[in-house]
């Protein structure tokens, strides 16, 4: 695999294909890094975002497990 960053001086861009990718499907992608950097922050979902989202057994179940899980994070190992 070959990744360059690089900073465009123009609108051309001129390719060297190396030789063992020759006949190969290959794949090339375009895009700015920082794009890549405003799409990846993501707010955090708390219980609230399910709310109607889940049935009240299945929701039990849910926070049952959660709160099972930090209990079992916050002993002594």
């Amino acid at each position: 695999m070959i990744k360059k960053i690089i900073i465009p001086q123009n609108n051309s861009l001129y390719l060297v294909i190396p030789n063992n990718y020759i006949g190969r499907e290959i794949e090339v992608l375009l895009y700015p890094t920082d794009e890549l950097e405003e799409e990846n922050v993501k707010p955090k979902k708390t219980m609230a975002n399910f709310t109607g989202v889940l049935s009240e057994s299945d929701y039990q179940s849910l926070k049952s497990h959660t709160e099972q899980a930090r209990k079992e994070w916050s002993r002594d190992i």
